[in-house]
């Protein structure tokens, strides 16, 4: 084999600590090395497919596509070779010297804290080392000359090798020189068994080569059909299991799938999952997610967003559609009708799938929503067209759960709503125990009706976009309403000091254009005054949102004073300004704590709690 330019090249850093991890770790699954490389030469393979639609001198006079294994048990050595469409010098730099999907701190120290994630993050060929001291790889890209193969090697400790070589053929060859304690693989009949387990579902054939006859052979180990184009009938759980672990890079089971197909004006075959656990890059901004997409089975791209919403993307799958244009490209797909109405469908029957997950396996159910709930709750904001089908797929805490764990459905919600309840009542807050304790809730309490606990960052927007359900609008109880003040009774009204008029215009003369209005308040027991916002105006979690988007967002609050309360009866009989004027504003920074969860000034409402006590004693 001629070499020429050869160079010698350090890993990117991340890949360095990557391989150390590979490599060191006491990993139990190694047979998943096996699983990625055929599952890269399979997405090799379709990638040639696709490209010689459109250039058939890809092929080089030679259509018969494969994948084939061979092993030397006197070298130690096992060879993984595809006459896909192979990569360029540049492209096997990029590809093999750099992590493409994550190259991040935040990713290694994932890993660090569990050794099992490794290979659910798209870390693919790196995946070799596990079992391999040292990897060769061989490669040259369809159409290129002879003499622009590559060839890369390296023993994962730091640096790699790269120089460019002679090739004949298209593809990929990658040699694994295995470790002492890996002999087990140096074994036809284990071999085969491993890569028949991991490549049934590859839609091209798969070959170990056989020397145990006269002379050698390569004896086809798959089925080579794609299982999503196979009768359900004919298909084990194992089977779907294996394809979805090779399509997410997951080593744990789904929780369900569902294959489907559609047959009449619109024809394409869908099997979806939904994974067990929720990946650790989800909320990326960068993340990647989608179908993968099949036209008349010839492979067209990985993580297609066209078919499946934002808040659905955790779903993972494929569709194979016989009905878009085999030329499609992503443009083209984001303004097909075609796409739109699949689209469409595809979302219902997802939503119908977790639906009935919900409701024959509550078990499953409350784990998928302990997963992928908070992306769930984007949908009413996404998705208008399903928001009744969302609202009854959400879980929420309340003030009847015991912990911010148990969660009820919003039917289970209004089943126990109490007599002549007519609204569906709520709080949004920082966090459970914020929300729990609010005392927004005391008059809720006291009447013994339930309120909806709310502390995700996304609830405020959330409920922003969700008006009603079932003839029953919701309602925030830190809002405003009327339906709130008609729960308090005639005989807490009465009890109100006819003189309070007087204090409430002279808090209202000193607070000034800080506050919108101040009034009375009947729904209050233990405390002295809350903030609430007018129905239709920014509440504080929608203001703390803005913030966060680093954009300016002031509340206006009302101010509410229970008349029942010893410190506001105290408030009101004060006659020296001064004086009136530090209580009150003890009154306000308290309702605003208690609210926000924090204050402009701390330190000034701590120095003036402490002046107070110090005058009481």
């Amino acid at each position: 084999m001629s070499i020429r330019g050869q160079e010698i090249r350090g890993f990117q850093s991340e890949v360095k600590q990557l391989l150390n991890l590979m490599i060191h770790s006491l990993y139990s699954n190694k047979e998943i090395c096996f699983r990625e490389l055929i599952s890269n030469a399979s997405d090799a393979a379709d990638k040639l497919r696709f490209m010689a639609l459109s250039k058939p001198n890809l092929y080089e006079g030679d259509g018969y596509l494969y994948v084939r294994i061979s092993f030397d048990k006197e070298k130690r050595t096992i060879t993984i070779n595809d006459n896909g469409i192979g990569m360029s010098r540049e492209e096997v730099i990029d590809n093999l010297g750099t992590i493409a999907k994550s190259g991040t701190k935040a990713f290694l120290e994932t890993i660090k804290k569990d050794s099992q994630l490794i290979g659910q993050f798209g870390v693919g060929f790196y995946s070799a080392f596990i079992v391999s001291e040292k990897v060769i790889v061989r490669t040259r890209a369809a159409g290129a000359s002879a003499d622009k193969g590559v060839y890369w090697e390296s023993s994962g400790e730091g640096n790699y090798i790269i120089a460019d070589i002679n090739k004949k053929d298209r593809g990929t060859e990658i040699t694994l020189h295995l470790r002492l304690e890996e002999e087990e693989f140096l074994n036809y009949f284990k071999l085969k068994s491993v890569i028949s387990k991991y490549s049934d579902h590859i839609a091209l054939n798969v070959e170990i080569e056989n020397k145990y006859e006269e002379k050698i052979t390569w004896e086809k180990i798959n089925k080579a059909q794609a299982i999503w184009t196979r009768n359900k009938a004919d298909i084990n759980d194992d089977e779907y299991k294996e394809l979805y672990k090779n399509l997410s890079n997951d080593f744990r089971d789904p929780l369900i799938w569902s294959h489907n197909r559609v047959e009449g004006k619109q024809e394409y075959t869908s099997l979806l999952y939904v994974p067990a656990h929720a990946p650790w890059d989800m909320w990326n901004r960068d993340y990647k997610h989608g179908l993968k997409l099949y036209v008349q089975r010839v492979f067209i791209m990985d993580d297609a967003a066209t078919f499946m919403p934002n808040y659905l993307r955790f779903i993972i799958g494929i569709i194979d559609s016989n009905d878009l244009p085999l030329n499609v490209s992503r443009e083209i797909l984001q303004d097909n009708s075609v796409t739109k109405n699949m689209k469409v469908v595809l979302t219902k029957h997802v939503l119908s799938m977790l639906e009935k997950m919900a409701k024959y396996d509550t078990k499953k159910y409350q784990s998928f929503w302990q997963q992928f709930g908070m992306v769930l709750k984007e949908g009413p904001a996404e998705d208008p067209s399903n928001v009744e089908k969302i609202i009854k797929l959400m879980r929420f805490a309340t003030t009847y759960s015991d912990s911010a764990v148990q969660k009820i459905s919003i039917e289970e919600y209004i089943g126990r709503m109490v007599e002549g309840q007519d609204k569906i009542y709520y709080i949004t807050a920082d966090s459970y125990a914020a929300a729990k304790s609010s005392p927004h809730l005391e008059l809720f309490r006291r009447k013994g009706i339930e309120v909806i606990l709310l502390s995700d960052r996304v609830d405020a927007w959330m409920m922003s976009n969700i008006k009603e359900f079932d003839s029953k609008s919701f309602q925030s109880v830190s809002n405003a309403d009327l339906s709130i003040d008609k729960i308090a009774t005639n005989e807490e009204k009465t009890a109100d000091n006819k003189n309070i008029e007087n204090f409430i215009n002279r808090v209202k003369d000193y607070l000034g254009d800080r506050i919108k209005e101040v009034r009375l308040t009947h729904r209050l027991t233990d405390t002295p005054a809350i903030v609430t916002t007018d129905t239709n105006d920014m509440t504080t979690q929608m203001a703390k949102l803005f913030s966060a988007a680093g954009q300016v967002a002031k509340v206006k609050y009302i101010f509410e004073l229970n008349p029942g309360h010893k410190l506001v009866k105290r408030t009101a009989n004060i006659i020296e300004d001064s004086l009136f004027s530090e209580w009150v504003e003890i009154l306000f920074d308290q309702a605003l704590l208690a609210e926000c969860g924090t204050l402009e000034d701390q330190n000034k409402f701590i120095m003036r709690i402490n002046k107070m006590l110090t005058l009481i004693s």
